[in-house]
């Protein structure tokens, strides 16, 4: 995602920042705080607009996760 050619909706802008974020999916995953949803975030370096888009996650990212929760 590195080489998006992102153009800010709000301001233009053609720089940006790329991070991650997760978050937790359902009931079950809320009470044992399981972060089983991953999004990836697409910041504007002038304005911070920010877009996020659902990511894949694996199977041993999740089980890793309910292990270090």
């Amino acid at each position: 995602m590195e080489n998006l050619k992102y153009s800010c909706p709000k301001c233009h802008n053609k720089t940006y920042k790329v991070g991650q974020m997760r978050a937790t999916g359902g009931t079950f995953s809320k009470i044992f705080d399981i972060q089983n949803q991953k999004f990836t975030s697409v910041t504007c370096q002038r304005c911070t607009y920010t877009e996020f888009y659902k990511t894949k996650t694996s199977a041993i990212s999740n089980v890793f996760d309910f292990f270090t929760s």
